[in-house]
C-alpha cells in the first residue's frame, strides 16, 4: 500500500476557491504518484482562518465558530476528490460543533467508493483545553463514542491524533479491532511537542507490530493564533526486527522540505514479523497486561 504523509504548509488564501484549489493539485501530486492513501494533518483546516477577519484570526474560540460556515464545502471537497482519484484520504482535522454546542477536533476519512467516517481526538492538549475550548470525543453531554477503524481493503486503518498517539490503550484498542496501519496527524508548535509526538509514534508501531503514518503541519503563520508555529517532519514508523530499519523509521522528510512523504507499505512483512519476529510485542501484549496488574511491594527503608 502506497501512501503519502503530508508535510503541510499553513498558507493564506484570498477565498475557499484557491484553498480548495490546493487541496486538488496535493491529492492530484498524490494520486499521479501511485498513492492510495493520502494523510492531512492536525489543524491543517485552520488555514481557512486566513478567509476571516483579523479580530477572528487574533481569536481561536471565535475561529472555532467561523470555520463552521466552511465546513459542508469542506467535506464535499475530500469526498469528491476521494472519489475522482480512487484514493482514500484522511483530511486535516477541523474543529466541528456538536449538538451540545462543545467542539470537537474531527478528523474526516474519505474512501473512494464513498464510504465515509470520522475520528475525533480522544485527549487534548492544554492549548486546546485551556485556550482554544476545544473538547475530547467523549465530551461532557455527548454519549461513549466507538473508535472507528476503516477497511480499505489493502490494510485496515486506525486514527490516533497528535497527542492521543501519547497514550498506548488508545492506540491498542485500535489494533485489537484490526488496524494495522495508524494515521497520526499532528499539529505542533516546539521542537519538544514535535518529538512527544515523534516518540509516542514510534512506540505505538513498535509495541503493536504496526505502520504508524505522521502527518504534520510546517512552517510560520503570524496571521493565526491557532496554527502560528509549526514544527515537526513528517514520517513513516514500523516494527524494529527482521526485513525493518533497525531504528523503525521507514521514511522522513527533511525538515526543511513541504511536500508529500510518499512511502510503501509492505503488509505482508508486517504479518511475518508479528508471526515469526525476533519478538513478538504484539501477541505478547496479554502478558503485559497481566504483569501490570500484579501487586507491588517496596523493599528497603520505609519512607516517613
Amino acid at each position: 500500500m502506497r501512501v503519502a504523509a503530508a508535510q503541510y504548509p499553513i498558507e493564506q488564501h484570498r477565498d475557499f476557491a484557491a484553498y480548495a484549489a490546493k487541496i486538488e493539485r496535493w491529492i492530484a501530486d498524490a494520486a499521479a504518484r501511485g498513492c492510495e492513501l493520502a494523510v492531512f494533518p492536525e489543524y491543517g483546516s485552520m488555514e481557512l482562518g486566513s478567509l476571516m477577519p483579523p479580530e477572528v484570526q487574533s481569536d481561536p474560540p471565535r475561529q472555532r465558530h467561523a470555520i463552521q460556515a466552511h465546513l459542508e464545502p469542506f467535506r464535499a471537497l475530500h469526498a469528491r476528490l476521494s472519489r475522482a482519484h480512487g484514493m482514500w484520504i484522511a483530511a486535516a482535522s477541523i474543529p466541528v460543533a456538536r449538538p451540545d454546542g462543545s467542539f470537537c477536533n474531527r478528523v474526516h476519512v474519505y474512501g473512494p467508493a464513498g464510504e465515509v467516517g470520522f475520528a475525533d481526538k480522544q485527549i487534548m492538549t492544554r492549548f486546546e483545553r485551556e485556550s482554544w475550548l476545544i473538547d475530547p470525543a467523549q465530551g461532557p453531554a455527548e454519549p461513549a463514542q466507538a473508535m472507528p477503524v476503516f477497511d480499505t481493503g489493502a490494510a485496515v486503518l486506525g486514527v490516533s491524533v497528535c497527542y492521543d498517539v501519547e497514550f498506548p490503550l488508545l492506540a491498542r484498542r485500535l489494533v485489537e479491532a484490526g488496524a494495522r496501519v495508524l494515521l497520526v496527524p499532528s499539529c505542533t508548535d516546539t521542537e519538544a511537542g514535535a518529538h512527544r509526538v515523534r516518540v509516542g509514534a514510534r512506540a505505538r508501531a513498535l509495541e503493536n507490530q504496526c505502520y504508524a503514518v505522521q502527518a504534520v503541519t510546517w512552517g510560520q503563520a503570524p496571521w493565526s493564533a491557532a496554527v502560528d508555529v509549526n514544527t515537526g517532519c513528517a514520517a513513516v514508523y514500523g516494527p524494529i526486527d527482521r526485513g525493518f530499519p533497525d531504528d523503525g523509521i521507514l521514511a522522513s522528510q527533511p525538515a526543511d522540505q513541504p511536500g508529500w512523504l510518499i512511502a510503501d507499505l509492505d503488509l505482508d512483512a508486517l504479518d511475518a514479523v508479528r508471526q515469526g519476529g525476533q519478538v513478538t510485542n504484539d501477541r505478547d501484549w496479554p502478558l503485559h497486561v497481566a504483569a501490570a496488574r500484579a501487586p507491588v511491594t517496596r523493599i528497603g527503608r520505609e519512607r516517613a
